[in-house]
């Protein structure tokens, strides 16, 4: 009877230890279900930001410009953005001396010639000194390139590989200058202005 007692006991025990084993394996089991689900969630959520902020093609440069001017709420006749294709038309819309390290150019203007408004995005290649093509851009870009008109300011800076520059009246282009800044979270290079004939430094 005390034998029969015992292995009762015992077998009780074995159940009470099996029935724990498997409430601590259910709640791993349940913890690496919920890690693996915010890894999931964070590894997204990543992925959406940078895709955001990737201005490397042509086409997300143009969403990106739409995207400014959805925020600026700008009102220009006849406003177009187009790629610059050849290497010839480079230094008329950009400043720049050449198309070496220049991935593409984006330009947005308005079709009509006494309009003084120009954007410009460009795309320059992993080596490329970008301070320096911001620079040359700023120095040479022409404010006078239209008829009897003048750009009153011009802007200038960069998110990672991508500079962009904005010359207008004051009042026109800083919303659109602002907006990019936002639109690329803040993470911008050097902001280089120039008014009139001047060259200034933010």
């Amino acid at each position: 009877m005390k034998y029969k007692i015992e292995k009762e006991g015992l077998n009780m025990k074995n159940k009470v230890i099996i029935l724990v084993i498997i409430v601590v394996v259910a709640i791993a089991i349940i913890g690496g279900v919920l890690v693996l689900n915010n890894s999931s969630e964070n590894n997204v959520t990543e992925g959406n930001n940078s895709s955001a902020t990737s201005l490397g093609s042509v086409e997300e440069v143009k969403t990106l410009i739409n995207n400014i001017y959805e925020k600026t709420k700008i009102e220009l006749a006849a406003l177009e953005s187009r790629e610059i294709e050849t290497a010839d038309e480079i230094p008329f819309y950009t400043g720049l001396k050449s198309n070496e390290n220049v991935k593409n150019v984006v330009v947005s203007e308005s079709m009509m010639s006494s309009i003084a408004y120009s954007l410009v995005v460009v795309n320059v290649n992993e080596d490329a000194d970008v301070e320096a093509m911001k620079q040359e851009m700023l120095d040479n870009i022409d404010t006078r390139k239209w008829i009897c008109v003048e750009a009153e300011t011009v802007y200038v800076t960069n998110h990672n590989n991508t500079i962009f520059l904005v010359m207008a009246s004051e009042e026109l282009a800083k919303p659109q200058y602002d907006a990019f800044k936002e639109l690329v979270g803040g993470e911008i290079g050097k902001e280089l202005v120039r008014k009139a004939e001047e060259v200034t430094f933010e």
